[in-house]
């Protein structure tokens, strides 16, 4: 086994993350909806080693997180839930990390407390949450108890160009830093040791190891304490995906792992200095923040170039695809030159991005890690112990409450 693998993750999206991915004859149109399909695409992933898989999901349909619903048909247009999905295909999975997308903005944090405990405990220690904030009025209409002042795509661009966000972006990521903030303390709000399930004495818990959080913030105040006991890993992996120094403080706010999206042209070197000085900004302490860079990948299969593959997917999609993360078309060693390169500018991880979530997914298993093998990057085995361990988190982390 490398000494010092690599961490590696997909990121998975219905068909895949090409507009066209669903028309490609592998890629099981009528089965996206079937949790034979999830399973298959997990249980993939898993034989291939990869460190966890993230399951995407936002409030509105795919292809329209910004500005009002489009009226296109040539595109896959729903999705299941992401955090149902990773409960489904835990049972049957030992090893991989479930990071399902759940959004902060529109959901109560006590909601997503509860689920994301239950995921760590049917997953055996594997559970994870990306964080996702809402905001296009669109998505607001759906629960109807606010409204929001969306920003056009061109604007969201500037912004991240810029790094000047209005005041009202800002305080949705507030908001969803005093989320996260709630949800790890209702984590921690049940000591490790304090169901004693003694039948003799008729007392299933402790109640002086139960503790009220009292979170009182702008937004929502929370009492608590949780329903759920606390999850097996203490506190179940956080994750978000940011794209400019706003976002990149609010992942070191609460966070332990944030994907970057790094141009091809200059790599991820200047990406992680921001995250570092973003980190420093809002004081982080302790455990640093990993750093996991974003591709979109098409690789070379046996019947054609992974350029091949994305030219044709271009054409029946009429467009060419672009994406907020870096594209890359070719093979598993030119990708694996690509890895072991950003990984010496400083990142610590990469999640890939299945172009076709079929075809793309089984080259990565088959082709990309073989290869990594054999450079000795990436592992021949799982290790031993939950998500945070195999991410190289510490795997013992202490309850704020706990007294003793």
């Amino acid at each position: 086994m490398a000494s010092d693998p690599l961490h590696i993750g997909v990121a998975l999206d219905g068909a895949g993350w090409h507009p066209a991915a669903w028309r490609e004859p592998n890629s099981r149109p009528g089965e996206l909806f079937d949790p034979g399909y999830w399973t298959d695409l997990v249980t993939t992933a898993e034989r291939g080693l990869l460190d966890y898989v993230t399951v995407e999901d936002s409030l509105s349909l795919p292809g329209d997180r910004f500005g009002p619903p489009r009226d296109v048909v040539d595109q896959v247009r729903a999705r299941l839930d992401a955090h149902l999905v990773a409960a489904r295909v835990a049972p049957v999975t030992r090893h991989i990390g479930l990071i399902p997308v759940v959004t902060a903005t529109h959901t109560e944090p006590f909601h997503v407390s509860k689920a994301i405990a239950t995921l760590d405990y049917t997953s055996r220690g594997r559970a994870g949450w990306q964080v996702r904030v809402s905001g296009t009025a669109t998505e607001a209409a759906h629960f109807g108890r606010r409204t929001i002042a969306e920003l056009t795509a061109g604007e969201l661009a500037a912004a991240v160009g810029s790094g000047a966000f209005p005041d009202a972006a800002r305080e949705l990521f507030d908001e969803a830093a005093d989320v996260v903030e709630v949800v790890r303390r209702l984590w921690d709000s049940w000591e490790d040791d304090a169901e004693i399930r003694d039948v003799a004495s008729r007392r299933f818990i402790d109640r002086g190891k139960l503790h009220y959080v009292d979170f009182e913030g702008r937004y929502f105040s929370v009492r608590g304490p949780s329903i759920t006991p606390r999850p097996p890993q203490g506190q179940p992996v956080v994750a978000a995906l940011a794209h400019a120094p706003l976002i990149y403080e609010f992942a070191a706010r609460g966070a332990d792992l944030v994907f970057v999206t790094p141009a091809l042209a200059d790599g991820p070197a200047p990406i992680v200095a921001q995250v570092a000085d973003a980190a420093a900004r809002v004081g982080r302490g302790g455990r640093p923040l990993r750093v996991h860079a974003d591709l979109v990948v098409f690789l070379d299969t046996a019947q054609a170039t992974g350029r091949q593959r994305l030219d044709r997917l271009n054409e029946l999609a009429g467009a060419e695809f672009t994406s907020d993360a870096a594209i890359f078309a070719g093979s598993a060693a030119e990708l694996g030159d690509l890895l072991a390169g950003w990984r010496a500018q400083g990142v610590d991880g990469f999640r890939l991005r299945p172009g076709v979530a079929v075809d793309d997914l089984a080259a990565i298993t088959t082709r990309l890690v073989p290869e990594l093998q054999r450079r000795n990057l990436f592992r021949t085995g799982y290790p031993d112990g939950p998500l945070r361990a195999v991410l190289g988190l510490p795997s013992d982390v202490p309850n704020r409450y706990a007294t003793s």
